[in-house]
């Protein structure tokens, strides 16, 4: 079986990245006035976040040192499965399904610290957090994900409360995406890709090859340009499976914009600026009578300029180890690392199983040895019963799980996106027992030997 697909390894809180920077402080103040303090102010392991790696990871270490010497820094309520998210802006399934309340994922006594992580001083290993309270701990595991940045196009996130416009990365708009579709009559529809690293490269175009097929289902295909205007120069960053996809937009008289950056949403007039990467300052206005936005994306505000981070903001690991470059005690997982491979859930799976590994060698003045190979994997969602599989590695070479071509649309392969890894997320991923398809696929190799 193949890796948990697509769209990210961190839960969206509630909202919160949706708002302005300005508006970001007073929401988390009031959002956290009721926020209980840390049962102690000292643990073995301390895990930074409450997404897939969080929540993974502590569930890992809970094993290994004791729940009650484990503890979970995450302020929201909700958890969300956040692959699911394309198919609920496809109108596919709801946003209800990929929900459950944040407590009844977190591992049975591990302590859930329901705050904000203010600063990291990994000098004095120890954490700060909101109303000045302080943590230490022995081990320290960070896995905050990714930040969203709407604010930083103009006209958003305001724009979002007119109709024609969506965004499968929010619970607050991914609804809003299947509205839009929906209500489509005639005109272009126009689906982003930003000029920053985000999670899962490939789900910014998922939803256009799922709306050409809901508008031919509908009967208004003859009526719609769909476009994708990508800041990038290429459709997908692994050859094999971008091939298949020109294959694909080919065959579906889809149109394809490179080195096109979204800088500015009227949403009163649906209006969509682009600036051409090519010949900065350069800008062309698009009419939209539907436009998906995928945000520009970057490190939590906390981790940038922090100890624990390079000069972008990520968390500088061990690409092998996930160990950190300068602090031995301090680990990184996830879309908030530095890692050079794709931001998934599948690589979280991965990571996750290779995390344990070295964190257990560690805890016992052990070197490392298992080494993460950049395993990550998008499962292209090419219609409303077809995805192209991707699996690769750190050089962008497949990596692939089963002994079948994954360059080709398969239903099976959307079977097992829409049906089965929910199922492999919620009860192996977050429980700790799925460190990804490497094992799996030796079997199904060796099968065939």
């Amino acid at each position: 079986m193949s890796a948990i697909g697509a769209v990210s390894c961190s839960c969206l809180h509630s909202g919160v990245w949706l708002l302005k920077p300005g508006m970001q402080k007073m929401s988390s103040l009031g959002l956290h006035t009721a926020a209980r303090c840390a049962a102690k102010d000292y643990y073995e392991v301390l895990v930074l976040g409450g997404g897939a790696g969080g929540i993974a990871m502590s569930a890992r270490m809970k094993r290994k040192v004791g729940a009650g010497n484990v503890a979970v820094v995450e302020p929201s309520k909700t958890h969300y499965y956040q692959p699911l998210w394309t198919l609920v802006g496809g109108g596919a399934k709801q946003l209800a399904a990929s929900a459950r309340p944040m407590g009844s994922v977190m591992p049975k006594g591990v302590e859930w610290i329901k705050s904000q992580v203010m600063a990291l001083d990994p000098d004095k290993n120890c954490v700060w957090l909101e109303n000045d309270i302080k943590v230490s701990y022995k081990y320290l595991i960070i896995a905050l994900g990714i930040s969203l940045h709407y604010e930083k196009i103009k006209g958003l996130p305001e724009g979002f409360k007119h109709p024609k416009i969506g965004s499968n990365y929010s619970a607050q708009t991914v609804e809003k995406t299947w509205r839009a579709l929906q209500d489509f009559k005639e005109g272009n529809a126009i689906f982003t890709f930003p000029n920053t690293p985000v999670k899962c490269a490939g789900a910014p175009q998922k939803i256009m090859y799922l709306s050409d097929a809901y508008l031919r289902k509908t009967g208004k295909r003859s009526k719609a340009n769909i476009m994708f205007n990508t800041s990038l120069g290429v459709i997908f960053g692994v050859k094999k499976y971008a091939d298949a996809l020109l294959e694909v937009i080919k065959d579906r008289n889809l149109t394809v914009n490179y080195k096109q950056n979204l800088i500015e949403v009227r949403a009163d007039k649906q209006e969509a600026v682009f600036e051409n990467l090519d010949k900065p300052g350069v800008t062309e206005v698009y009419q939209y009578e539907m436009l998906h936005v995928t945000p520009p994306m970057g490190p939590p505000a906390v981790l940038v300029n922090s100890p624990v981070s390079d000069e972008g903001g990520w968390v500088d690991v061990d690409k092998e180890t996930l160990q950190h470059k300068k602090y031995p005690n301090v680990f990184g997982i996830g879309d908030c690392t530095n890692l050079p491979t794709s931001k998934t859930a599948a690589a979280v799976a991965a990571q996750s199983g290779v995390l344990d590994k070295t964190i257990s060698l560690v805890m016992k003045n052990e070197l490392p040895v298992k080494k993460y190979d950049g395993y990550t994997s998008c499962p292209l969602v090419t219609g409303y019963n077809k995805v192209i599989l991707a699996e690769f590695d750190y050089n962008a070479q497949p990596l692939e799980t089963f002994p079948i071509d994954q360059g080709k649309e398969r239903a099976t392969m959307y079977h097992m996106k829409a049906d089965m890894m929910p199922l492999l997320y919620w009860n192996a991923l977050l429980k700790g027992y799925w460190g990804g398809p490497a094992p799996v696929r030796k079997l199904m190799h060796l099968g065939l030997k």
